[in-house]
């Protein structure tokens, strides 16, 4: 971590527009040197979070911390934060030199260091050599590499991304997501970054914060949120999720959890901590294995397979069970199961997640 990087703190922040909370009442602290995503569906209240942090919008109410300085009165060109926009918000009619030298041409820098600062920066993001170019010569992904040098060129105290990756293809949109994280790694600017792709949050994060109607549902590291959803919106929102009732029960010190005609006996870590009774279950399609219904497959959840969907690589299966349908993958290799078969669906025991009984009313949407 760069001993410069600096905590942000946000206290009771609100955000109202007239009769609508958009943000409402979020205590947060961004830790020095991460990279933090906010994740969401649309209007959650993570791009109204971000602009509040940036200072483009006033809060409603709370306080606003950089390090131990209050900024919540402070303007956004007072700030110290620089910002990488969705739509990339270059000047068509400057070069690439001229658009990432912007910041310090305003601060009246002399024109070599300019030029200098210029060329270190678009060396970071693989851009050297394109200064005389304008942004209708660039690429997408050029073009959002230009914008990142741009915000860092004046080393900010913060950096803050809005759905950066959005406008680039699916194949460029991994590289770029992977020259992000470096960068922000290298650099140690504390950053926060918006987005709704769970697997760019999962890919770029040091820490996730879910929000879901203007409050944090839940924060925590990338692996932990998704092995640990707290509610059933989480274990919906962050990756794929197949939510069903069941119940739990204690058996000779052990914990056994039956759904349908399954059962799997849990192995003891912190998951299992749970009053026994009535329970939802998050089984993730990757856990789930399909066999045959002839094979033997003691305590698996028996069912019918009701569709398929050839993706290349695996085929997605839908299959009607006692606890409702069931979604999946299989390597493509490993055969065809087909509308109609009786199959068995066998979940690894380590990897039925429990969903706490106050996040059962939580739904993904």
């Amino acid at each position: 971590m760069n001993e410069s990087s600096i905590k942000v703190t946000l206290e009771k922040v609100s955000k109202h527009f007239g009769k609508v909370r958009a943000v409402d009442e979020i205590d947060i602290e961004f830790a020095p040197g991460t990279l933090t995503t906010l994740l969401g569906p649309s209007g959650c209240g993570k791009t109204t979070l971000l602009r509040l942090v940036s200072g483009l919008e006033p809060v409603t109410s709370g306080r606003i911390l950089f390090g131990d300085e209050d900024v919540t009165k402070l303007s956004a060109t007072r700030r110290d934060v620089g910002m990488v926009f969705q739509s990339y918000a270059l000047f068509p009619h400057m070069t690439v030199e001229q658009n990432v030298g912007y910041g310090l041409t305003v601060m009246k820098q002399p024109r070599d260091r300019i030029r200098e600062r210029v060329r270190e920066v678009l060396r970071m993001v693989d851009m050297d050599g394109y200064q005389s170019r304008y942004p209708n010569e660039l690429s997408g992904g050029q073009q959002q590499r230009v914008a990142v040098a741009r915000a860092m060129i004046l080393s900010p105290k913060v950096l803050l991304f809005d759905e950066p990756l959005s406008n680039i293809d699916s194949k460029l949109r991994r590289s770029m997501r992977d020259d992000i994280r470096r960068l922000q790694q290298d650099s140690g600017i504390t950053s926060i970054y918006v987005t709704h792709d769970q697997a760019e949050a999962l890919a770029v994060s040091d820490e996730i914060i879910i929000m879901r109607k203007g409050k944090i549902e839940q924060k925590g590291e990338p692996r932990s949120l998704y092995h640990k959803p707290e509610t059933a919106f989480v274990a919906n929102f962050i990756g794929e999720s197949n939510l069903v009732r069941g119940e739990l029960s204690s058996r000779g010190g052990n914990k056994v959890v039956t759904f349908g005609d399954a059962e799997v006996e849990l192995p003891f870590n912190d998951r299992t901590d749970h009053v026994d009774g009535p329970v939802s279950l998050s089984l993730r399609p990757e856990v789930i294995e399909i066999v045959p219904k002839e094979e033997d497959a003691p305590h698996a959840l028996s069912g019918v397979v009701r569709q398929n969907a050839y993706m290349g690589p695996v085929i997605e299966y839908t299959i009607d069970t006692d606890c409702g349908p069931v979604f999946t993958r299989a390597p493509a290799y490993a055969g065809l199961f087909r509308p109609g078969d009786a199959v068995h669906v066998r979940v690894r025991p380590d990897e039925v997640i429990i969903i706490p009984e106050n996040g059962n009313n939580a739904e993904a949407s």
